[in-house]
């Protein structure tokens, strides 16, 4: 899996010799490593949001790693949260590392939540400091993501009538009709094959994302923001809380997430506790026994239909939509549920699920047995992946009107065969690596000389394009006509794969029908933050033409991402030192060498100023993450006192108005409204009780966070408790991140090229690529 064009031969080379900062470069994955065994996960212990280490694009503070607190450290033994006690009332002991958010830096025990204290007692402290961020963001506070939410809410509600005229059953991956009893004889004919259970969820544990202080803290940027709750109520929910002995500081965010009569949903169903983000199960259990004493038992079918929602959020926070119904029914044993099948049905009876069938292989002839896998997932997420999935083979099949553009593809060099496919079809998906960004352009400048309205859509600033964000929120693009779609007839989406399910499904449903679509982008990087596999179920389901770019990315850098890309990590010609391996001992010596190659060594060898460079790590916490890293790059480059919470004027930083977004900036001043941020020109003011939660110091990000930019120059640091945090996909898109040179700051000995050549990005359990199968064959069907 190259995505970089032509360049999937990478010929073996020799590294040329020293570098701007260390004589004693090498290849990459080859210097022994001793730095101090953290671990990868505990490196990502205190990652902002709470879902440690890759995403980590909600800034927070550290947590500790003893399991009492939501965001804790996660048992070894491949159970959702570690192993727990078998009544279900105290599930569970303070186990190893800590997880990651998707793609993340991770732990390899395989699955959702972690284990918590053992105590079980009451929702500790970390969870009150998630709610002071909630009680803000109840707090009305003008800023861009709140205009982003308001105009995504709109589309939210049309997608939702759109959905409501729908009627019957839906074929191949909708819902089913019929009682809840159907799942029970589904999941057994599934089981009855005798196959291995799945892992639960993938093979590593993951936190629960910290609420971020912004107005709505959704776990994806397309998810409406939710109604601010009253004071009384607010003062209600304190009460009930108080009672069962659980932080008063959660009265805020349970009043929002549980809505009307929060205080009288807990204290008749105390386990609704868990909506509240940060929350996890065993503090939910203590609440509970609070609450009900005796009468709280681990088969309370309370309790149960809490956890099926639960788990299924925590499986969103690593990139999935639904889950296989045998692997729900696994975590659920996991935490003490007696009968996690029954459980699992009476979820589904009262609607807090929804459960679909997908058909496993080809039609089968009739009369005979249709196999099937049955999936459990979350309405909201499946609303967006049907949404999404009708808007796609709407675009496909409402665009009649092919052109001849051969004239403007003859002009359009590289470019040349997508503008072909984009002249006659409605949907095209394009791939490639950086170089080949250029094709996209060049169809935009095609497409505009024959009159058209078109528009540039990327993940991250770029020259030329808006972002998706701006996009959809309507401070940028061309705005939308009285029907509320974009006024254009060519949308070309770059960074496609940073698409979740509910940013593209408001996107798709936002293009008008007879437009033109082109979702590009690099497969080989790391996914979106949010739910959600767009592109790649996209690409998939075969369902438009795929274009994939025959431009290789120039020079040594573009040799070396293209060889990582089809997993193998070369030794590649550097005339001009583009790429320099400097071996480091320990996490301190990496921090040291950092600060020199980007304040002395690449400034003076390729004048390229220090403002300019960027370092990539893989995760915010441990002695090298990123708060280490910036702490130290900022006492050498623009050193002060932070007498803004801790920015002074001149800091980089990087904002983060909502999850998945990670925009870098530079601080100018702060007043009464807040810290005022430049991004790019525009002027940004973040209200001072959102800067805690919205900016970090931005000179080091990890890989997630600088997705869809790129710099002049990189400086990648690899300390060694950093092995366990490393992927195929990480790599390639960290190393991607430079244009003209590339240092390594390398510490991990042979967990790199083994990384490379193993590791290979965590599967996610999605729905849209039968979904597109399932309309295609419709549509195929159908009389012409």
């Amino acid at each position: 899996m190259s995505g970089r064009g032509g360049a999937g031969e990478s010929p073996a080379r020799t590294s040329t010799g020293d570098g701007p900062a260390a004589p004693d470069t090498a290849a990459p994955g080859t210097p022994e490593a001793e730095g101090d065994r953290h671990g990868a996960t505990a490196n990502a212990a205190d990652a902002p949001g709470g879902s440690e280490a890759e995403d980590g694009t909600t800034p927070g503070t550290a947590k500790p790693e003893d399991g009492t607190t939501p965001g804790g450290s996660e048992a070894a033994d491949g159970t959702p949260g570690g192993s727990e006690a078998a009544d279900g009332a105290a599930p569970g002991t303070a186990g190893a590392e800590d997880g990651t958010a998707p793609g993340g830096s991770e732990a390899a025990d395989g699955t959702p939540g972690g284990s918590e204290a053992a105590d079980g007692t009451a929702p500790g402290t970390a969870g009150a400091e998630g709610a002071t961020g909630s009680d803000e963001a109840a707090q009305p506070a003008l800023s861009e993501a709140e205009a982003e939410l308001a105009a995504q809410k709109i589309e939210r509600e049309r997608i939702a009538r759109r959905k409501a005229e729908r009627q019957g059953p839906v074929d191949a991956g909708a819902k089913l009709s019929g009682k809840a009893a159907d799942l029970l004889a589904a999941v057994r004919a599934v089981e009855s094959g005798e196959k291995p259970s799945p892992v639960y969820f993938d093979e590593a544990p993951t936190s629960p994302r910290k609420p971020a202080t912004a107005p709505a803290a959704p776990p994806a940027p397309a998810r409406p923001a939710p109604a601010a709750p009253s004071a009384a109520g607010i003062e209600d929910v304190r009460a009930v809380l108080a009672r069962g002995g659980a932080p008063e500081a959660l009265a805020g965010p349970a009043a929002t997430a549980l809505g009307e009569g929060a205080a009288e949903q807990l204290a008749h169903d105390p386990w609704r506790l868990l909506a509240v983000a940060g929350v996890r199960p065993t503090q939910a259990d203590g609440f509970a026994r609070a609450l009900l004493g005796a009468e709280a038992g681990p088969g309370d079918e309370r309790r149960a239909t809490a956890l099926v929602g639960w788990l299924l959020e925590q499986a969103a926070l690593k990139g999935h939509t639904a889950l296989d119904a045998p692997t729900l029914e696994s975590a659920l044993t996991q935490y003490g549920v007696p009968d996690p099948a029954e459980s699992l049905e009476q979820a589904i009876g009262e609607g807090a699920v929804l459960v679909f069938h997908e058909p496993l292989g080809p039609p089968v002839a009739e009369g005979e047995e249709q196999p099937v896998r049955v999936l459990v997932g979350l309405e909201g997420y499946a609303l967006a992946e049907e949404s999404l999935a009708d808007g796609l083979a709407r675009l496909a099949n409402t665009f009649n009107d092919p052109a001849d553009w051969e004239k403007a593809a003859s002009g359009a060099g590289p470019g040349a065969d997508l503008v072909r496919a984009v002249s006659g079809h409605g949907l095209v998906t394009h791939t490639g690596g950086e170089a080949a960004r250029a094709e996209p352009l060049a169809l935009l400048t095609a497409a505009r000389d024959l009159g058209l309205r078109v528009c540039l859509a990327a993940h991250a600033p770029a020259p030329g394009a808006v972002t998706v964000a701006g996009l959809l929120s309507g401070t940028q693009g061309p705005g939308r006509d009285a029907d509320g779609q974009f006024a254009v007839d060519l949308l070309v989406v770059l960074d496609a794969p940073q698409l979740d399910v509910e940013t593209a499904a408001a996107l798709v449903e936002s293009v008008p029908d007879g437009a033109r679509l082109v979702l590009s982008g690099d497969p080989g990087v790391l996914g979106s933050a949010g739910p959600g596999r767009v592109f790649g179920d996209v690409l998939a389901a075969r369902a438009c033409p795929q274009l994939v770019s025959r431009t290789p990315d120039p020079g040594p850098i573009g040799e070396l991402v293209s060889g990582i890309g089809i997993g193998e990590l070369n030794q590649v010609d550097a005339p001009g030192k583009e790429v320099v391996i400097v071996p480091v001992r320990d996490a301190g010596e990496a921090v040291h060498r950092t600060v020199q190659l980007v304040a002395e060594s690449v400034p003076r060898a390729f004048g390229i100023p220090a403002d300019s460079v960027q370092v990539i790590t893989p995760g915010h916490g441990g002695s090298a993450g990123t708060r280490a890293l910036n702490a130290a790059l900022k006492e050498r480059l623009n050193p002060g006192p932070g007498r803004f919470g801790g920015f002074d004027p001149g800091d980089r930083v990087v904002h983060v108005p909502s999850p998945g977004r990670a925009e870098p900036g530079r601080v100018v001043s702060a007043d009464a409204q807040g810290l005022h941020l430049d991004a790019a020109g525009a002027r940004i003011v973040v209200p001072k009780e959102q800067v805690d939660s919205q900016v970090r110091h931005g000179w080091a990000v990890t890989a997630h966070q600088a997705v869809g930019a790129r710099w002049p120059a990189v400086v990648v640091v690899l300390p060694g408790d950093a092995a366990q945090a490393l992927s195929r996909d990480w790599v390639y898109s960290a190393f991607g991140r430079a244009e003209r040179h590339l240092s390594v700051v390398h510490g991990v000995d042979q967990a790199l090229p083994r990384a490379v050549a193993e590791v290979l990005p965590k599967p996610r359990t999605t729905r849209l690529t039968g979904l597109l199968r399932a309309l295609v064959a419709a549509a195929q069907d159908q009389p012409e």
